[in-house]
């Protein structure tokens, strides 16, 4: 029986790839003559080729034995060359190479002829079963779990534990621990074959921070300016102790205490024994100074375009250095080479064929003589996002009048002393005609819908002005999500036209409001109101349409119904079609309301009875058509809009104030009031936003009117009855204005600080003095601006955070009352609002915002006061969720509510909001 001769093959010739054979025999057996044959073939000296007859792996676990041949690159029936051929060794590398093993060996098997069989064998890698971390806390080593890139079942290598110990380490170097140390346990895992378990020991250091940053070779701008520019590498806060000086110059030897420095600021309760010579201590904010390399770098940048902006344009860090002190923390220091100042000099054009030299010199507004800043030039031509102060740019200028391929370039032409001379190059081009405006992504709305409220049509000269108004006024939709509003100008040069493409992205705008539940002795409450502000009337009657409701032309239909039981009940109907005729944007709207309250409640039996609710009730029923044209001049931003209106108010036995008396003296609580008007507004609006408006502006101007009923018949001022036809005329004016405090932050452009400016005016006069106000249409001022019974009897509710509703004009007396007996005639109210969004998604816009806020009510014009209100201050949030509408969130505190003794609980108040900003 022929015995098996194993040929032992070892991998590596690292410097000639020879290939080293060892013949091991077994212990119990001699080496016959095809054992001798298998040693002499790498013995003979001539080289000889044989051919793989079969090949097999051993060791493997994992791998699959055909994926490790091809990958080995040896196949059946390839010839090698025995000794001096690389094949083997090559296919040694080729597995070694993949990292999932520790060892590799090809072995010789058997021997016939010219043909052998090869054994791989190889050592699989052991695989990762779990791993941990230790010297560190909870919340970082969930942070870790992620970003060390270790996942259970891969193969544990070299490259993957030192890929996991730099994560750690540089995870703790942004957190300012620069000294983080990782050592690595590996441990069997008992309970799965050839796996581990890997265990990071951690040992942070100490947190080691920023101290001071020392600039050297500033000679003209102070090192706390260049600080201030490095916004990612902060000093670590500290004290900084000055002596006090006398008025002679001497240092005052007083001995001065911290503590008392601080008691003398207000702080008591500080505690503190050192001692100083100086009440003057300045203290450095404790920011966060730790040390990140890659802002450090960016700061550096920074330093260098600061000094830009001022006039050195030759400006340059020479040197720096990042090193410990004493101390264990970091020292900073910057040496840098500030070269001299430069100022523009003489400024000239070519190439400007539409424009005068002295128009394109004033719209760049910068002089001879003014601060060398090439940032700022680059700007006012348009380039870099245009002039930093919002105002006209060169390019805004020829692209609004349709000069698509304008270009305009400044090229230096004298450098001379401190003065620098520049020569704006333009080119001008063709004018651009629209040749093709595409819309993508309206999904629902149909296409006519969105290119009616477009500014660019086909035909008409390009205008970048035409553009930013598309934009606006598809954001003004509320159809689509305003954050992805693309637009993108295609221009064709050979042609001198332009396409225009709108990539579009639908989100829903309608409102779903519902609520039920059962009061007891009151009974059924509950809401159900639907706001569809993409509606199509005209496909109501299609079932194709009902997907799942007829939707994309545009209307508005809403319906609202409300019952509070036996106590309240409202039914609402509403519908607007914004363009007429489908030319031009008038809008006309309709509606209904019928609303009923009632005191239900019966003493007698201590229930609320449908019987007690039918002896007293109020009960308004009315309807109103509104027909409103965009207008031309001023501008376009203008509207003006007219309505008709009609409401019956109905008393039985339901006194709407105890100072409404009939002229003989008793209260008017039974009747019919009839409320015919017409009203006239005039408004313009330039936000670019509906839910989060970070530009423009709002402004109102509207009057109301009744027929002077006792003009025409002087008998109404005797009658016992003065309100069957009330008379008034209404005044209100409110104007809000957008400010944008900050630049956008990402890709979240309008992610930024805002502040909302608002001041509002009413005023309800009468025609005849010998009738009193009309007891209808007044103010309500204070508490959340919620509607209630009031509203019924078209009072505006004008809300103020932090009050309850209050009557009187005297901003100190402020009683905690849900409601008033008399309500005012005129109002004033301003508020200053700062805003910051949290989300923008369109799904969910959310925003925070801190309020100041001051408003008062008067009965009469004699003791009018605009400078007598009521003053508050808060905080607030605001949710607006496409299927529910706005939810707010407020807590005010009344300023002018404190009392001495009282506590800020006392002059605070929670407010909510639903369904729509108050006044």
């Amino acid at each position: 029986m022929q015995k098996t001769l194993k040929l032992l093959t070892l991998a590596f010739f690292l410097s000639c790839f020879h290939l080293s054979v060892f013949a091991q025999q077994k212990a119990d057996t001699t080496i016959t003559s095809i054992d001798a044959d298998l040693i002499n073939i790498f013995n003979q000296k001539t080289p000889k080729k044989y051919k793989i007859e079969s090949i097999k792996v051993t060791g493997n676990k994992y791998f699959d034995e055909n994926l490790l041949i091809s990958i080995s690159g040896l196949n059946v029936g390839d010839e090698v060359v025995i000794p001096g051929g690389d094949n083997f060794s090559r296919a040694i590398n080729k597995l070694w190479s993949q990292n999932y093993f520790s060892n590799v060996e090809i072995y010789i098997t058997k021997l016939h002829g010219t043909n052998i069989d090869i054994e791989i064998n190889v050592t699989e890698r052991p695989r990762l079963s779990k791993f941990y971390f230790k010297g560190i806390g909870k919340g970082a080593i969930d942070d870790l779990n992620s970003k060390t890139g270790l996942v259970p079942g891969r193969v544990v290598t070299e490259n993957m534990k030192r890929t996991a110990s730099e994560a750690i380490r540089k995870y703790f170097f942004d957190k300012g621990y620069q000294n983080a140390h990782v050592t690595i346990q590996e441990i069997k895992d008992s309970t799965r074959s050839n796996s581990m378990d890997l265990v990071f020991l951690v040992d942070r250091g100490g947190k080691i921070k920023i101290s001071d940053i020392y600039f050297a070779g500033n000679e003209n701008v102070d090192a706390s300016k260049l600080k201030q520019q490095m916004k990612g590498t902060k000093e670590k806060g500290h004290l900084t102790l000055f002596p006090s000086i006398d008025t002679n110059g001497f240092i005052k030897p007083k001995p001065y205490s911290f503590q008392q420095y601080m008691h003398d600021k207000g702080f008591l309760n500080f505690t503190d024994t050192r001692k100083v010579l100086s009440p003057y201590i300045r203290v450095k904010p404790f920011v966060s100074a730790k040390y990140n390399e890659k802002k450090y770098n960016e700061d550096k940048d920074a330093i260098i375009d600061y000094y830009n902006s001022i006039g050195y344009r030759d400006a340059q860090i020479t040197r720096d250095q990042v090193f410990k002190n004493s101390k264990g923390n970091l020292d900073i220091d910057i040496q840098v080479s500030e070269g001299h100042k430069y100022y523009f000099g003489n400024i000239s054009w070519r190439g400007n064929t539409i424009y005068s030299d002295s128009i394109l010199s004033v719209i760049l507004g910068i002089k001879k003589g003014d601060t060398y800043n090439m940032e700022i030039l680059n700007k006012r031509l348009g380039k870099g996002g245009g002039a930093p102060d919002g105002s006209a740019d060169i390019s805004s200028l020829y692209l609004d009048n349709g000069y698509l391929f304008f270009r305009a370039d400044p090229v230096e032409t004298a450098v001379y002393n401190d003065t620098i001379d520049y020569e704006i190059r333009m080119v001008e081009g063709p004018q651009a005609t629209i040749k093709n405006v595409r819309i993508a992504g309206n999904d629902k709305t149909k296409e006519y819908v969105i290119r009616r409220e477009l500014r660019t049509i086909p035909g008409e000269k390009f205008s970048r002005a035409d553009l930013i108004r598309s934009q606006r006024e598809i954001a003004q939709l509320n159809y689509f999500n305003q954050e992805k509003i693309g637009i993108n100008p295609v221009p064709n040069p050979d042609d001198g036209t332009v396409d225009i493409n709108y990539t579009l992205e639908e989100k829903s705008s309608d409102q779903l409001e519902l609520s039920a539940g059962w009061g007891g002795a009151i009974g059924l409450t509950g809401t159900v109101g639907v706001s569809f502000n993409n509606f199509s009337i005209k496909n109501i009657f299609s079932k194709k349409a009902w997907d799942p409701l007829p939707m994309g032309d545009g209307q508005k239909l809403s319906f609202r119904v409300q019952s509070n039981g036996r106590a309240f009940r409202s039914y609402n109907f509403s519908f607007t079609e914004p363009w007429v005729g489908g030319k031009k944007r008038n809008a006309l709207t309709f509606s209904i309301y019928d609303t009923k309250f009632a005191n239900a409640y019966d003493p007698l039996t201590g229930t609320y009875t449908a019987a007690a609710a039918g002896r007293s009730f109020l009960k308004t029923t009315g309807a109103s058509v509104a027909y409103s044209k965009q207008l031309t001049w001023p501008d376009d931003y203008f509207s003006l809009s007219f309505s008709v209106n009609y409401t019956r108010y109905q008393l039985v036995n339901y006194a709407i104030s105890q100072q409404l008396k009939l002229r003989d003296g008793t209260l008017f609580n039974n009747g019919i009031s009839n409320n015919f008007n017409f009203k006239v507004a005039l408004q313009r609006s330039s936000v670019n936003q509906p839910m989060f408006p970070t530009s423009g502006s709002t402004f109102l101007a509207s009057l109301a009117v009744t027929p002077p009923y006792s003009l025409f018949n002087p008998s109404v001022v005797y009658q016992n009855d003065p309100y069957n036809f009330i008379e008034y005329h209404k005044w209100r004016f409110n104007g809000e204005w957008y400010v944008p405090l900050s630049k956008g932050t990402g890709e979240d452009h309008n992610k930024m600080f805002v502040l909302k400016l608002a001041a509002k005016f009413g005023f309800l006069g009468r025609y005849n003095p010998q009738l009193q106000i009309s007891p209808f249409e007044r103010f309500q001022l204070g508490d959340a601006g919620l509607s209630n019974q009031y509203a019924l009897i078209g009072y505006d509710i004008i809300s103020q955070r932090g009050y309850p509703v209050y009557e009187s004009s005297n901003p100190r007396i402020n009683p905690d009352q849900t409601g008033a007996s008399q309500y005012f005639t005129m109002f004033n109210k301003y508020t200053a609002e700062l805003r910051y969004p949290l989300s923008l998604n369109p799904s969910s816009t959310i925003y925070a915002e801190s309020f100041f806020e001051a408003a008062n009510g008067w009965y009469d014009l004699k003791y009018y006061n605009p400078f007598q209100l009521r003053r508050s201050v808060g905080v607030g949030m605001r949710f607006f969720l496409p299927m529910f509408g706005l939810l707010g969130f407020d807590y005010g505190i009344g300023l002018d509510r404190y009392t001495p003794g009282a506590s800020l609980k006392d002059i605070s108040r929670f407010t909510f909001m639903l369904g729509f900003e108050p006044e």
